[in-house]
């Protein structure tokens, strides 16, 4: 449900609209009256501009994005045709389905979304998780490649749009869920082995040696 200051702003700015581009209502996109659109969070340009900086030369929005764009508002996109999605996130050529894996990879390596495999492969589902939640975990582990300056607008934006996944207590499984540092394994207690040993049997000396007369 639509907070009523925001019904406010969007009754201002479509008067403001009207008044500068009178009529052209028929003209412009509207997810309302046109099908194929997908739901995205207005923080999502500079979402993406961090994931471009963490990923240390090998640019992941396009390919983020594509994902995004491939569901239907539930998070998970099947992949049935790689090609199609590596086209879409700007890749071509012999390598643009293997460019694009690879891109797809380091997406889960930074925990951005998980892969499951299937009959189109290793990468045949994907899941995208809330990219705020991820953001925060990279930010409270310290992540390599995460600019403090990049996430800190990406929280000054969150702050005015009321975004409260960035604003609210962490979750749990920021701290304590799959993603969590991994802590060494307890070490392994051997019970010692207790191994009878017989003690040593005492030899008499031998007698000295007779005299001769």
């Amino acid at each position: 449900m639509a907070k009523p200051e925001g019904n406010a702003i969007a009754k201002k700015q479509l008067a403001q609209r009207e008044a500068m581009w009178p009529g052209m209502e028929a003209n412009l996109w509207n997810r309302k009256a046109h099908k194929g659109y997908a739901t995205i969070p207005k923080t999502m340009p500079l979402v993406m501009n961090i994931m471009d900086e963490m990923s240390k030369g090998k640019p992941l929005s396009s390919t983020y994005l594509g994902l995004w764009c491939s569901t239907w508002d539930n998070g998970m996109v099947n992949v049935s045709r790689a090609s199609e999605l590596a086209h879409s996130a700007g890749f071509s050529g012999q390598r643009a389905e293997y460019t694009w894996a690879a891109r797809v990879q380091l997406l889960q390596d930074l925990h951005f979304i998980d892969t499951k495999p299937g009959k189109t492969g290793a990468l045949s589902h994907v899941l995208i998780w809330n990219p705020h939640y991820i953001l925060r975990w990279h930010y409270i582990n310290h992540t390599a490649g995460l600019m403090e300056g990049s996430y800190n607008a990406l929280l000054e934006r969150a702050v005015d749009l009321g975004t409260n996944d960035l604003l609210t207590d962490a979750p749990t499984w920021l701290v304590q869920g799959p993603f969590a540092p991994t802590s060494p394994p307890p070490a392994v207690i051997v019970p010692a082995i207790t191994i009878a040993v017989p003690l040593p049997v005492s030899v008499p000396p031998p007698p000295p040696p007779a005299k001769v007369s």
